[in-house]
């Protein structure tokens, strides 16, 4: 599995993204990406503007 997909795998099951994979998501979209991480990202996108993942980030922003 590629590595985008293998973190969208993670907070999917989790429900919840961390700082620190969204910091490798972020290294990871700079680079070259297939289809399948493509999809991956984008389906963990529509998930997170559901509520259904939650991201640390977020809640470290409005907890201030």
């Amino acid at each position: 599995m590629n590595p985008i997909c293998e973190i969208v795998q993670q907070a999917l099951a989790s429900g919840y993204l961390t700082v620190e994979a969204e910091n490798q998501l972020r290294q990871l979209l700079a680079t070259k990406y297939d289809w399948e991480d493509f999809n991956a990202f984008i389906q963990l996108q529509q998930e997170a503007m559901e509520g259904r993942v939650k991201q640390e980030s977020r809640e470290l922003l409005y907890s201030k």
